[in-house]
């Protein structure tokens, strides 16, 4: 270590002559520990809360999605399609339909989501663990049955244990509307609820109804090699990113590959905003902290005006001078920041295993504690930011220090 940090280090421990200037010293790396570990707190805490929806979302998405680019469906037939599903990647494919229609029960009615689903899709995503009421079913071998989401189910007035079931309205794609008779204008067709589901989402839950491929098929007049996308799972241990970037270049630019944070896009970009502004917002209110660095440097330089006299009497110059109260103030940030760092990660531990701190009591939530999840980059982001405040707050008052 250089003199120039000797002297800092010793700086920071020794009595000065009046103990305001250790008490604001103290104030100053305290200050700027309990910011950093709010930082460190609240940054964990948006992970986990955005880990806990993606984990909503991957019991409903799958890893691959692939739709056309041009129009609305494509065959499973193209020659490009069957070279993607012979990939040894892909585990598991499920043909999907998805389209508007009207469904009704007694006097209820109301426009839905539908998706047309075959055998895999039970295997390809999570749906068993997100039934909230009844079973999984779209076909029971005698009858179409239908799995809603729970808001869906509640604004229509049926669920599970219903026996009656409900009419679902189409329109036929391949005529025209007839004024005089528009009831004939519609492909109909009744399945019976066997359960609901909750993403917890208000796009899913609100709005979508599973149905059987074959249903959705002979409702909006679909052939059997048509559908509206694939959905792709792949085999254990297999990269996302480098598959999705094999299968996009074996389909070319017809097909769109998208991954789950893309087929979210909207939801994750709004997360990565809120976090961005959470981040600026707390890097201001660091500013403020590092403030206290600029009064207690300003108060330890009148203070150990007699030291720099002795120093510029032995040959220090201007530059060594100034880089002491430099490393001074940098010392003073950096203790703060470490010791933040460290205090806010333990407390995440510590939420993370014992769940300390509660959401609430009642069933409206839907986990019992805030979710903590402590990411490395987050750490280097708010070191980083922490270092340079420090930085700008020791440099500001002895920028233009001069002894003569």
């Amino acid at each position: 270590m250089k003199i120039e940090g000797h002297i800092a280090w010793r700086y920071i421990f020794s009595k000065k002559s009046h103990n305001a200037i250790n008490i604001v010293s103290g104030v100053s790396a305290a200050a700027v520990g309990v910011v950093t570990a709010a930082m460190v707190c609240v940054l964990s805490v948006m992970n986990g809360f955005g880990s806990l929806i993606e984990g909503m979302f991957s019991q409903f998405d799958p890893e691959l999605r692939i739709t056309a680019t041009e129009g609305k469906y494509f065959s499973v037939n193209d020659e490009a399609v069957r070279e993607v599903l012979s990939l040894p990647v892909v585990a598991t494919s499920s043909q999907i339909i998805e389209e508007t229609a009207l469904i009704r029960y007694k006097e209820h009615q109301m426009p839905a989501h539908l998706m047309g689903v075959d055998d895999n899709f039970e295997v390809l995503t999570g749906i068993d663990s997100i039934i909230t009421d009844g079973y999984y079913s779209v076909y029971d071998g005698a009858f179409e049955r239908a799995v809603l989401g729970r808001g869906l189910a509640g604004q229509i007035g049926i669920n599970a244990h219903f026996v009656g079931g409900l009419r679902i309205y189409a329109p036929k794609r391949k005529s025209r509307v007839n004024m005089l008779r528009p009831d004939e204008s519609f492909n109909e067709a009744s399945a019976f609820i066997a359960g609901t589901f909750a993403v917890n989402q208000v796009k899913y839950d609100d709005s979508y109804m599973l149905i059987s491929l074959p249903l959705a098929r002979s409702l909006f007049e679909y052939d059997s090699l048509t559908v509206t996308a694939l959905h792709l799972k792949l085999t254990d241990g297999t990269a996302v990113k480098p598959a999705k970037r094999q299968i996009q270049h074996i389909l070319g630019n017809r097909y769109a590959v998208q991954d789950r944070y893309e087929q979210q896009a909207d939801f994750f970009r709004i997360l990565k905003v809120e976090k961005l502004l959470t981040v600026l917002l707390l890097a201001f209110i660091m500013l403020i902290a590092c403030f206290n660095i600029i009064s207690s440097l300003s108060m330890l330089i009148i203070d150990k005006r007699e030291d720099i006299r002795i120093l510029r009497n032995l040959g220090a110059d201007n530059t060594l001078i100034r880089r002491i109260f430099l490393y001074e103030g940098w010392l003073t940030s950096s203790l703060g920041a470490l010791t933040g760092l460290v205090a806010g990660i333990a407390i995440c531990l510590v939420q993370e295993h014992f769940g300390l701190l509660k959401l609430g009591s009642g069933t409206e939530y839907i986990i019992s504690t805030y979710p903590v999840q402590v990411q490395f980059l987050d750490i280097v982001i708010i070191g980083i930011t922490v270092i340079l405040l420090g930085f700008v707050s020791a440099w500001y008052p002895v920028r233009k220090l001069h002894i003569e």
